[in-house]
């Protein structure tokens, strides 16, 4: 047997061409029904990848869809609080129960478990990559168009975690108008890239500061770079949030829900649906 070149173009054996490459794609609960997988993702933190998560899924539920989110932020879970969720999550006998918001959304999260939502998470990465992959395997997601997973930022252990475990039909990359935002956005491109998943398009947050006696859009950080890289990289925007003392508000008062976007996300679930 000839010594293995590692150059298939050039080998003669059927060995190796045979075989496919080795999936670690989990199965879900055996008594889930989920339709699509949608990642937040971003390339750091501080964008607002929770807060789109959580408008995202509002949008989609109020367009009659059933909608769940996996809190995939083990160490800084925030979702339930934007949609002013205490109580804790259920186990059963075969599995567990996702907690329901005010408006019938399907969330789990690691703050659903702990006693207390301010004790602090202090796990190793692979501890949470294994919680996160628990809440796909053990929780039973029933009936769900669209279930949205929050991820942490960055493209370290949970992501990749998110991205080899679970059947992600694709993502949605957040970011915000400052010239980093080419390198926000080219991290978060180059590894879904690299794991093969589909990018839905970019949500630029913060985009813009409305003025309330005049109406004209202040742009707070300077003029937004994300069409030029949205370009660079073959991708469509898909929404633009402004900063918004009301919206922070209801986050605050977890009364995402009931808040007024307005047609900031009207692409961006066309879109998501579209997938």
């Amino acid at each position: 047997m000839s010594e293995c070149t590692h150059d298939c173009s050039s080998c003669s054996s059927n060995d190796c061409n045979s075989r496919k490459p080795e999936s670690f794609i989990e199965k879900p609960n055996k008594l889930s029904k989920i339709d699509k997988v949608i990642g937040i993702v971003s390339g750091k933190g501080g964008v607002g990848k929770t807060l789109v998560s959580s408008m995202l899924a509002s949008a989609v539920k109020k367009s009659g869809k059933n909608v769940g989110i996996l809190d995939a932020d083990v160490t800084g879970p925030s979702i339930p609080k934007t949609f002013g969720i205490h109580e804790r999550a259920e186990g059963v006998q075969d599995g567990l129960i996702p907690v329901k918001s005010k408006g019938g959304i399907d969330v789990m999260s690691i703050n659903l478990l702990l006693e207390n939502d301010t004790d602090p998470v202090i796990w190793r990465g692979p501890v949470i990559g294994g919680v996160v992959k628990q809440f796909w395997t053990d929780v039973i997601w029933k009936d769900i168009d669209c279930l949205f997973v929050d991820m942490p930022p960055g493209t370290g252990d949970v992501p990749l975690t998110v991205f080899q475990s679970i059947p992600v039909n694709g993502i949605v990359i957040v970011t915000s108008p400052q010239e980093l935002v080419s390198m926000i956005v080219g991290k978060a491109v180059k590894m879904a890239k690299m794991m093969n998943i589909p990018i839905i398009g970019i949500i630029e947050n913060m985009s813009y500061l409305e003025c309330p006696d005049c109406g004209k859009k202040i742009k707070v950080f300077g003029e937004s770079h994300v069409d030029e890289v949205a370009i660079q990289y073959g991708i469509p925007v898909i929404g633009r949030i402004p900063i918004c003392p009301e919206l922070a508000l209801a986050c605050d008062k977890g009364e995402i829900e009931s808040f007024d976007s307005k047609d900031w996300f009207d692409e961006a679930v066309k879109e998501v649906l579209d997938i």
